[in-house]
């Protein structure tokens, strides 16, 4: 542990982003879940708020570990992520799926803690060899790596953050030294054998994806979700109709607001306005920390802020793309937006590991 540190080197945009962010998220959630006679202290914004407190902790935490001391985690990270996702597997259905364990009254979601282990691993395997250096047994080792946590996660079904995998090890793969040709294949594979994936889908992701096509094929069941998203962005124009005003939201009109649909709430209460604040948020901490991998020498400190990096990246561009009817709905939550303790914990040790990066990146 390092005993003192100049935070006058943080890097104040790339903390400063994330709280604007979660603060946009906290009025959306309270105006989604609002209930007139609900006391504020038995309100979701105060376990929000609270979660976000420990995430905030947790940074200031990791920022007084070195850089280099994050390699010891790594593996052991891994391990008790691949535990926890079988052991999630074993717990009660709720809504059909196996995602969560309940801690008295916090529900951890073991798929979130997995996207960063993966990560770490990764960076920590990356930062010893180049691809070029290792036989083509050797190579398959990443695929292995990743391939658990995502037929797990699969096996949940939790196709969302399993398919948030995907993006991270091919940015990580090609920072490693991957072709960008073979990667390319890779993804043209993945694109020719996705008709023949949709028979392996349970019934209800298959549904969810001929909604995607034309949710007009079930406009009262599994296409009124996306239906009623696209009315309440639509309904925002340029500036909203006001904080609390969200007639969508308050009619009850639109499922799931507070979590995978938190956006549409954003866009129908702050408008087109609303929106531009925050995908400038969002990318700040993409160029930000995209910025990082390139300028930090230290290979686990690059392919960290790599693999991170595309994590927010690329979950904000999902869930934004579904809520639009742009991208077929696959239960992604907005990082540090949608109601979630597990999710804005994970995303905040996320940024903490960044900051982390920049206060610690050597010199040479």
């Amino acid at each position: 542990m390092s005993s003192k540190l100049n935070f006058r080197n943080l890097d104040k945009g790339l903390f400063a982003a994330p709280i604007l962010i979660f603060l946009i998220g906290v009025f959306s959630v309270y105006s989604a879940s609002f209930k007139s006679r609900e006391l504020l202290v038995h309100t979701l914004v105060v376990k929000q708020i609270l979660w976000m407190g420990i995430g905030i902790l947790l940074v200031f935490l990791i920022l007084r570990v070195n850089t280099f001391r994050l390699r010891d985690w790594a593996w052991p990270l891994y391990f008790v992520s691949v535990f926890l996702l079988v052991a999630v597997l074993f717990t009660p259905p709720r809504l059909g799926a196996r995602r969560w364990i309940d801690l008295g009254g916090f529900n951890f979601q073991p798929s979130e803690l997995a996207k960063l282990s993966v990560i770490l691993v990764l960076a920590h395997l990356f930062s010893h060899k180049r691809v070029e250096s290792l036989s083509k047994r050797d190579r398959l080792m990443p695929f292995i790596i990743v391939g658990v946590p995502f037929l797990l996660i699969l096996k949940e079904p939790d196709l969302g953050t399993a398919v948030i995998l995907v993006p991270i090890f091919l940015a990580m793969l090609y920072g490693w030294g991957f072709r960008a040709r073979a990667l390319l294949i890779f993804l043209a594979i993945g694109v020719l054998a996705s008709p023949l994936l949709f028979f392996f889908l349970k019934d209800y992701q298959r549904t969810r994806l001929l909604v995607f096509m034309n949710p007009n094929l079930d406009p009262l069941g599994a296409g009124y979700t996306i239906i009623q998203s696209k009315i309440a962005i639509g309904s925002g124009g340029l500036l909203g109709r006001g904080f609390m005003g969200g007639t969508q939201t308050h009619l009850q009109f639109l499922p799931e607001k507070h979590t995978d649909f938190i956006f549409s709430v954003v866009a129908e209460e702050g408008g087109l306005a609303a929106c531009l604040a925050l995908l400038f948020l969002f990318g700040v901490i993409v160029k930000k920390g995209y910025a990082l991998c390139g300028q930090t020498p230290d290979r686990f400190g690059s392919g960290l802020a790599c693999g991170i990096t595309t994590m927010i990246g690329f979950q904000a561009f999902i869930n934004i793309g579904m809520t639009m009817g742009l991208l077929p709905v696959v239960g992604v939550p907005l990082p540090l937006v949608s109601y979630g303790g597990t999710s804005v914990i994970t995303t905040m040790l996320a940024i903490g590991l960044l900051l982390n990066i920049h206060l610690h990146k050597p010199l040479f």
